[in-house]
Formats: C-alpha cells, structure tokens, sequence
C-alpha cells in the first residue's frame, strides 16, 4: 500500500512486491512522520548504537490451536485456519544491527540528500543483520528545526523514499502522540530469509523503544538516539513462502523510564481494524 499526504494511517500487513508506505507516489514500504522533539537540536549526535542480541532462544510464533481427534483416533484435515497459521510460521533469526562508521554515513546523506545533507546531522547510523537486493542498512538525521529524515543505505550509496525526504515528518502519529512512525522496509535477501527495517520518532515520555513481530511476543531493543528510533532484522519463513507472502507486522512498544509499558502499536485503536 501507498500513503500520502491525505492518508492518516498505514495498513500493518504489508507486501513484499511494493514497498509500503509512499511519499507523493514514490513507493517504498512504510508507516511515517515525526514531530519536533524537545531537546532534539541539543541531543548529541550519536552515529550508532547496537540494537543488541535478544536473549534467548529465536523468535518463533504461537503455536496455532491443536487439532482434535476424529473418530477412530485420526486426525481430521487441517482448518483454511491451520494452513494460514503453518504458511505464516516463521523465525527471527536476528534481531542485531552494528554501527556504520561516520565517513560512510556523510557519504550516504549526501548520496540520499545531494545538497540539502549539510543540513543534517546523524543521530543514527546502522547496518542490518542481512543484506537484501537494494538495502543493507539505514541512517536517520535531522536539522536544527527538528526534521528527520530516513535514508536507507546500500554500502555507501542511499535514498529516501519520500518526496521531499523531510515528508515523513507529522504524517503518521500513534495514539497518545508519543509514537510516530518513518518508513518501513521489507524485501528477500535471496537466500531464503527477508530483511525488515523500520525507524520512527519517539517523544520526551519515552525511555525504552522495542520491536515484536507478528503473534509472537518476544521484543527485540530497537537503537535510540536523538529522538529518533531503528530497528532492524533478518527473518526466515518456516515453510517456503508463496508468491505474495505478507509476512509478520512489525509492532512497536515503548516504556517509560520505570520500565511500564506506555505504548503498545498491538493494541493502538488506530491500527485495530488493520490487524
């Protein structure tokens, strides 16, 4: 799906063909904006922070409701519910980014924002755990007024989706305005597995941004700086996906200092009937 301007809110389902989420009919996935953030323009720039390795064994979903037993003790045919459930079984096989050096990323701004990047400074910098046919990484900036833009990167080389690049700015709030959303980017390595990437922006309330997947629970830390958010990870289907595999939605959660939790996309009624 495609948003713009008129739009107020992105479908959670998205499709591996087009990227989700559109500035101004440029396609490329998505779920966008940001507001200025208080203390932005002081916040110290920095380039990069790990996401870090989850604890624990890989993501993996619920398990889909057990089947009962026929007569005669055999199974019946498995539910429409059940194939859907097995075709969308998959595994978080990292959730962990690594930092992309200060020269590549003045490069990679320059590339995506040609003479508007002086304008920018990068509060995030960040390689993803695989690299897919068009992205290997993402750099979020943003300039003295407080607008961010997102940039994914190839090596050196990077591009915004959005027309104008600063467009992902107030497009799309959570509920509770402490959320927004940039854009989001899935697409296949070509070696079985697909890259997710997302970033977004995150108010002064916030302490604490991490990233579930789909049905499952587990949380993957999401790297913070500069009132900007990004995620990155490597996910494998557990059975070969088809044609128009949609995959698992990634959903936000975010915590306050004291470690409760003040935002749950799962549970946003913005994006209830999207689920």
């Amino acid at each position: 799906m495609q948003i713009g301007p008129e739009d107020n809110r992105a479908s959670l389902r998205h499709r591996w063909g087009v990227p989700l989420g559109v500035a101004t009919g440029v396609a490329a996935v998505s779920v966008a904006a940001v507001a200025v953030f208080g203390g932005v323009g002081d916040a110290k720039p920095q380039v990069a922070g790990p996401a870090g390795n989850p604890t624990g064994t890989a993501a993996t979903p619920s398990a889909s409701a057990a089947r009962g037993s026929g007569s005669g003790g055999a199974d019946p045919e498995p539910s429409s519910a059940d194939a859907a459930s097995a075709a969308d079984a998959f595994t978080i096989t990292s959730g962990t980014t690594t930092p992309i050096d200060a020269g590549t990323i003045a490069k990679i701004l320059a590339s995506c924002l040609g003479s508007d990047a002086s304008r920018f400074h990068a509060v995030i910098g960040v390689r993803a755990p695989i690299v897919s046919k068009d992205w290997d990484g993402v750099v979020i900036a943003v300039n003295s007024a407080g607008q961010y833009v997102q940039c994914e990167a190839k090596g050196d080389k990077g591009n915004s989706p959005d027309s104008p690049p600063t467009f992902i700015n107030d497009r799309l709030w959570g509920t509770g305005r402490m959320i927004e959303y940039f854009d989001s980017v899935r697409e296949p390595d070509g070696k079985g597995q697909y890259l997710m990437m997302g970033a977004g922006h995150y108010t002064s309330e916030v302490a604490k941004i991490t990233i579930s997947y789909g049905d499952n629970p587990k949380q993957y830390p999401a790297v913070m700086a500069g009132g900007a958010f990004a995620y990155a990870a490597a996910l494998s289907p557990d059975t070969p996906p088809g044609p128009h595999y949609a995959g698992p939605s990634p959903y936000v959660h975010a915590y306050n200092a004291s470690g409760k939790e003040i935002y749950n996309q799962k549970k946003d009624p913005q994006f209830a009937d999207q689920q």
